[in-house]
């Protein structure tokens, strides 16, 4: 790498440092100048490894530069720029040094060359996500910060443990390609798992990504799944697993969020789905599918974040998300409405992103034998854009006017979207020129724009299309009502109660048992001997040397009275004193000769 370089995550995490030292428009110039430092320092990086030092016995590698870092730096820092952008005009510093924390730490984990130093950034994504969460500053946001905490600590418990047995066991610490065998990997695999929102262990996105503030969730929609993505595409690529992982993540979300009110759980279910096709992607293992991965990360990180900023300006303006509040508000916000237009038929559509990344694992999955696969990533194809895009820019914007009437999104926020709707059709439209040289294997070759493709694409949603607007006239779209889907949750909301009262049934049972026994007898018996005991023995030694000297009966009892007390309370004379500590080198004395 050039030395004119620098580590892509030092930059953000001192501009995030720096914010809250910035005042007005001061803060907001430096806010959007860290990620513009970040962007121009991407052009400065060579491929090659650099910034390694040496620490406690382990190399770590904070500049490993090849094709897929390079690929997923480029659009984390786009982001950073555009979601800083979007959300500068409120100048609240936390709000502004989460986004920075959250990309620096994203950015390190794919500059990483090692092991350790990615589990690190790993971690610190952890922190810049409950800042984006509770800068909503609802008691909502803050449950839902608590519940993200949580879960990602026990992902990050797994991951460390993974990795300490990995390492243990002689593996190396070079982030590369792990076999999945044996304890150390699985709990790896789990942990970037539970980070990629996988099935059961992937509940708390729907849960936390709604409650972030309405700029932070942009932030979250990019860095934590994706970075997810990477780590998974480095590790575990070709993994038979995860192609019937993928398959539960592209279809089943699609049903919640159909029946979803809030649009930015709708958006957050989506995101599940599109996920599940880079899962896919990895698990054919293929480098025609893992292009296609890195393809589609890049371009689903350009159009959910469009989708998510149009909720996100909606909220702004109105405070409300849900489908049964709003409509109607193309009339208030017509640009808005454009840009969220544009953003769903970048989910699927020719000339736009996601029309080409998908098509690339679609394509593997074809050639590959994998018939189901492909049927379920044609029918997830189909339902991201009925959903994501078609319901989302429905009931939004041209459903049943809600009367709710609002000024247009502020100017930062349509320059904000409007950056990454022109990257859509850029992107979408020349990948040759836009996408395809930063894709991991640049060797091979991929034609998406044939007519066959186009012509079945543009059939199948004209007839989403279509479905959706007879379903919408004839009353039988599932209607949308004030709930809460709770999905995978159950298994933690219900049966976790239960397992509460099992275990409080039983093993407060076996504690308070445990407390009669141990409290009520030998801890009380050991308390009277260590209050009283030594007075006993005393009196016992001196009983015999009274009765030597004449004393009678009644002159012992008032003896033994005097002495019980002083040895009680550790006023023992001096000659009782020195006669007890010769009885003690007496009887050590003699111990000492029996062991001899």
């Amino acid at each position: 790498m050039m030395p004119e370089s620098l580590p892509p995550a030092l930059i953000y995490f001192l501009g995030a440092l720096l914010i809250p030292f910035f005042r007005g428009q001061t803060r907001q110039v430096f806010a959007l100048l860290v990620p513009l430092v970040g962007f121009a320092n991407y052009f400065a990086i060579d491929k090659g490894i650099d910034w390694t030092f040496e620490l406690l016995d382990f190399e770590l590698i904070l500049g490993r530069a090849d094709a897929w870092s390079l690929i997923f730096l480029n659009i984390f820092t786009i982001l950073s720029f555009v979601g800083i952008l979007y959300i500068v005009r409120d100048n609240k510093a936390l709000d502004l040094s989460a986004g920075l924390l959250y990309a620096g730490s994203a950015t390190g984990v794919v500059m990483a060359g090692d092991l350790v130093s990615m589990f690190f950034f790993w971690e610190m994504l952890t922190l810049g996500a409950v800042m984006c969460i509770i800068a909503r500053n609802t008691e909502a946001s803050g449950r839902a910060a608590y519940r993200y905490l949580l879960v990602h600590i026990l992902g990050g418990v797994l991951l460390l443990a993974g990795l300490t047995i990995h390492i243990a066991s002689g593996g190396s610490t070079a982030f590369d390609e792990i076999e999945l065998a044996g304890p150390g990997a699985w709990l790896m695999f789990i942990g970037f798992g539970i980070n990629c929102a996988w099935p059961v262990i992937g509940s708390w996105l729907t849960d936390t990504y709604p409650e972030a503030s309405y700029g932070g969730l942009i932030f979250m929609a990019t860095y934590t799944t994706k970075t997810a993505i990477y780590v998974l595409a480095r590790t575990f690529p070709g993994e038979e697993v995860l192609l019937w992982v993928g398959l539960i993540m592209v279809t089943l979300p699609l049903l919640y969020a159909a029946i979803e009110n809030d649009l930015r759980r709708v958006l957050a279910y989506c995101l599940i789905n599109q996920v599940g096709f880079m899962v896919v992607g990895i698990g054919l293992g293929k480098e025609l599918s893992l292009n296609g991965t890195a393809a589609h990360a890049y371009c689903h990180i350009l159009y959910k974040a469009l989708l998510f900023m149009a909720v996100g300006s909606v909220l702004y303006r109105t405070g409300k998300s849900k489908a049964t509040e709003l409509g109607g508000l193309y009339k208030s916000m017509p640009v808005t409405a454009l840009f969220c237009c544009i953003g769903a038929l970048s989910t699927s559509a020719p000339l736009f992103c996601g029309f080409v990344s998908k098509s690339l694992i679609m394509s593997t999955a074809a050639k590959e034998g994998e018939y189901l696969i492909w049927a379920a990533l044609l029918f997830a194809s189909a339902g991201v854009f009925l959903l994501a895009g078609l319901k989302v820019l429905f009931f939004a914007f041209f459903s049943k006017d809600s009367g709710t009437r609002c000024e247009e999104a502020p100017p930062n926020q349509l320059i904000a979207m409007g950056i990454i709707a022109v990257l859509s059709f850029l992107v979408g439209s020349f990948p040759d020129t836009f996408l395809y040289p930063m894709l991991p294997f640049t060797e091979v070759t991929y034609e998406p724009y044939t007519v066959a493709h186009v012509t079945d694409q543009i059939t199948l949603l004209l007839f989403c299309g279509l479905a959706f607007t007879l379903l919408i006239r004839s009353g039988f779209y599932p209607a949308e009502i004030r709930s809460t889907n709770l999905d995978f949750d159950v298994l933690y909301r219900k049966a976790g109660p239960l397992a509460f009262n099992a275990f409080d049934k039983t093993l407060n049972g076996f504690n308070d048992m445990a407390g009669k026994f141990f409290i009520g007898k030998v801890a009380r018996s050991a308390a009277n001997f260590f209050e009283a005991g030594v007075s006993h023995i005393a009196c016992h030694i001196m009983t015999p040397l009274w009765k030597l000297q004449g004393h009678g009966k009644q002159q012992i009892e008032e003896e033994r009275h005097i002495l019980f007390k002083r040895a009680k309370y550790g006023a023992f004379p001096i000659g009782v004193t020195a006669l007890f500590s010769v009885v003690l080198l007496g009887l050590l004395a003699v111990v000492s000769l029996l062991r001899d």
